[in-house]
């Protein structure tokens, strides 16, 4: 009787370690769906590595990942892509210079339309979408399941349509941020730009933040651009078709629920910009502030339509089928 009585309290302790280590590698599932009239070609770069670092996404369809808890990384969408049957090629805008479909490390080139991650760890998700490094297509992050503000945001207008002509690339299928084309300090928040005080938003940013008010616009635009979300799986929309449902009430002092906005017209300024130093795009999230005040560190460089449950209902199953399994145990 004691020998059973061990085992079982063996078991036990055995299960419930099994059980929090699950709870910690959960993460959350991101969820790709693309809704544009054509094809789009995802990359990752993240740490640690997820299942693909870029794939192709044809119109109407939809793949998920599985992140885990500390992930901290980015999206984007690459259009105008060929590869051949062995994954090589190149793409007309946001490739990442692997020189296959696989981006294997590389980050966006720009201009792109980013959608950046930092899952807590046993505590909040931090995430934006970012027009710092210039913009390629519309996209919205979504949020399913979760606690706290979990507010939509992104991108919902299409901006080339209206870019202006000094930052349209060739072709018209991207907008360059102001650093990007004019490569100044004052565009570029570097030198004695450098910081919030120095740094103010450009004609240029000013414009992508009235069209797109919940997106980060340039470097020192966290007040309005950075979200967070508890236990919870993110859907990213390319085209989205309708405008997301979350309360404008819940976006961090968002004004437009939409996401969205009439683009003015604007003509070229002088106005000192307020774009990073880097054209990587790892300005907007690399001085989130947290809530204890402290600063979020910067994010690494380095398929069905439906989502998954969320972390909670995740959780909930684990526990679920642990109390079964030490109810066996105590039968024995």
């Amino acid at each position: 009787m004691r020998i059973s009585m061990a085992i079982s309290t063996s078991l036990i302790i055995q299960s419930l370690l099994l059980l929090t280590f699950c709870q910690g590698i959960l993460g959350a599932t991101f969820t790709f769906v693309n809704k544009c009239d054509h094809t789009v070609w995802p990359g990752i770069l993240g740490t640690p590595k997820l299942d693909s670092t870029g794939f192709e996404l044809i119109k109407d369809t939809s793949r998920s990942f599985q992140a885990p808890t500390g992930w901290s990384g980015r999206f984007w969408g690459r259009t105008g892509c060929n590869f051949d049957d062995s994954g090589t090629g190149s793409c007309a805008t946001a490739d990442c210079g692997s020189g296959q479909m696989e981006c294997n490390g590389g980050g966006a080139a720009t201009p792109a339309t980013l959608a950046e991650f930092t899952l807590g760890s046993g505590s909040q998700d931090f995430y934006d979408v970012s027009l710092v490094d210039g913009y390629n297509l519309p996209m919205m992050v979504d949020v399913s399941g979760g606690s706290g503000p979990c507010a939509s945001t992104g991108c919902n207008v299409d901006l080339n349509q209206k870019c202006p002509t000094e930052l349209r690339v060739e072709g018209g299928g991207a907008c360059k941020s102001a650093c990007d084309a004019f490569k100044t300090p004052q565009y570029c928040c570097a030198g004695a730009y450098a910081s919030p005080a120095t740094c103010s938003p450009s004609v240029y940013s000013q414009m992508f933040k009235s069209a797109c008010p919940k997106s980060y616009s340039y470097a020192y635009d966290d007040a309005t651009s950075t979200f967070t979300c508890s236990n919870a799986n993110y859907i990213i929309t390319f085209c989205p078709s309708s405008l997301p449902s979350k309360s404008a009430s819940r976006s961090n002092g968002s004004t437009d629920e939409s996401g969205s906005g009439l683009l003015p017209s604007y003509e070229s300024g002088s106005d000192s910009g307020s774009l990073p130093d880097s054209e990587s795009g790892s300005g907007s999230m690399s001085q989130t502030m947290l809530a204890d005040g402290s600063w979020l560190a910067s994010l690494a460089t380095g398929s069905s339509a439906s989502t998954r449950p969320s972390r909670v209902i995740q959780f909930t199953t684990l526990m679920m089928a642990f109390v079964l399994f030490i109810g066996l145990v105590l039968k024995l």
